[in-house]
């Protein structure tokens, strides 16, 4: 790879005018300006980003941390920031925690390393929230994000969607609600059984906890889940299945097939999140919207805020869900009808 020296001998001048004419940091001859860019190209000269980095203090680049880019709603959420940040002149460094808080940790280390100029965590220990401010390194925290660090944070409301998925089978006639739940230490999983049993408290019923199984966000994980419900005699299963995020619900309905049961007939199954695979799917998949793509545009619009004005208050946004209605729940219904909330109304709070 070519040098600037390199690039000053082929073109007769010294390495100082150079530089002057890449940063365009003083006047320099248009007979000296020719001969420099000729010998660049000449040479396929490439600056150094770590040098001009050290002269600017900005590297131009976002770092994203994600617990996995193959499930498909974190790999729409980062397409919206990567869109978002590339609009305004910045590379994303997309890293992969795969949920384990030490390898989560190590890419922290190394986005801090590399100067990034801001940082979008999916998630966050305390311990790191205190680095993130002793390093004074703008950040944003999407999707978990834990209320007692003060650092900017966007998110869907979770209890709401939980809430519509339930008044929505309520409405049907469905009464013995079952329910795949993410991880237990996850706190938007969590937050979505809150909805659930909080809007079928609202009208009278209650959620058995005997009807509650624990996934892990993956097919696999919604499969097994409901295999060990749907395995339960006919008057003590369930008639209503809520699943916390949209591949567990894919299993649940490749499980139900298997054992025979009609989907919606004896089983109603809503999903969370609405991926792109939830309308093609059979029969297709009610699901709880975050609209993902704006989720990532406005994630990336707070911490591009963040980094312009250091001062800026805390930012807090939560973006209301809306639900999807369709086949899974409700026979001979369009595709996506929206309910009850606009899929992304966004509510910017500060303290």
């Amino acid at each position: 790879m070519a040098t600037i020296k390199q690039v000053a001998q082929a073109a007769g001048v010294s390495f100082t005018t150079v530089s002057h004419v890449l940063n365009n940091t003083r006047p320099v001859s248009d007979e000296a300006r020719r001969a420099v860019l000729a010998a660049v190209e000449q040479l396929h000269y490439v600056p150094s980003a770590l040098a001009r980095s050290l002269r600017s203090r900005s590297t131009g680049t976002i770092g994203l941390i994600i617990p996995n880019n193959t499930n498909p709603y974190f790999s729409e959420v980062a397409r919206g920031i990567e869109d978002s940040c590339y609009a305004a002149g910045y590379s994303v460094i997309l890293c992969n925690s795969d949920d384990d808080p030490v390898k989560q940790r190590d890419y922290l280390n190394v986005l801090l390393t590399k100067r990034c100029d801001g940082l979008i965590l999916s998630a966050l220990a305390d311990s790191d929230g205190e680095l993130l401010r002793k390093m004074k390194v703008p950040a944003v925290l999407l999707d978990r994000a834990p209320s007692d660090l003060s650092i900017d944070a966007v998110a869907v409301d979770n209890r709401a969607g939980g809430a519509l998925a339930a008044r929505h089978l309520l409405g049907l006639g469905r009464r013995r609600f079952a329910c795949i739940a993410g991880p237990r230490e996850v706190s938007i999983s969590n937050e979505r059984i809150d909805g659930v049993r909080s809007a079928m408290a609202d009208a009278g019923v209650a959620l058995d906890d005997a009807l509650c199984r624990h996934g892990d966000f993956t097919s696999a994980g919604g499969y097994a889940a409901a295999l060990d419900l749907l395995a339960l005699p006919p008057g003590q299963r369930p008639d209503a299945l809520f699943c916390c995020n949209d591949l567990m619900a894919f299993g649940a309905l490749r499980a139900a097939a298997e054992r025979g049961i009609a989907v919606p007939g004896e089983l109603a199954v809503v999903g969370f999140d609405d991926i792109d695979l939830a309308s093609f799917v059979h029969p297709a998949l009610t699901s709880v919207a975050q609209n993902t793509r704006e989720l990532g545009h406005i994630t990336a619009a707070c911490l591009l805020a963040r980094i312009a004005d250091p001062a800026l208050p805390r930012q807090q946004r939560s973006i209301a869900p809306a639900l999807h209605v369709r086949g899974s729940s409700a026979a001979a219904v369009p595709s996506s009808v929206p309910t009850s909330l606009p899929a992304t109304e966004l509510m910017g709070m500060t303290s």
